[in-house]
């Protein structure tokens, strides 16, 4: 199973690709949006971790041109803010999101949170 990580801040990128590589999963980091785009179309990655705020394109971007691709049908995209408020989960929701993870978060509700939508559990 591939996981791609999206964020652009660096400790969150490095503590996020070493937990879900000890849990298996193949990985994979894009540092801003139009960089997950194109992510996405070459590793091929059976779930996205996106953060919301970025340069260039924001997870919500990122999130409605992926389910606007066809080829992107059965993509899990899980969305990671620092941004919990209601609102926000709403319009991740509404664009297509599968799940909501607010920061800070606990790994060990994340790791749970990505093998439930890969149905792993």
């Amino acid at each position: 199973m591939k996981i791609l990580i999206v964020d652009d801040e660096p400790n969150i990128v490095i503590s996020l690709e070493y937990l879900m590589r000890k849990e298996g999963f193949e990985v994979a980091v894009a540092v801003d949006g139009a960089a997950a785009l194109e992510q996405v179309a070459s590793f091929r990655p059976d779930l996205v971790l996106l953060d919301v705020m970025m340069p260039k394109k924001s997870g919500f971007e990122v999130c409605q041109a992926l389910r606007a691709d066809p080829a992107q049908a059965g993509l899990k995209v899980l969305m990671l803010t620092a941004k919990g408020r209601e609102s926000e989960v709403a319009k991740g929701v509404a664009l297509g999101a599968d799940a909501y993870v607010t920061k800070p978060f606990s790994t060990k509700e994340l790791v749970a949170r990505v093998r439930s939508l890969l149905n792993l559990e």
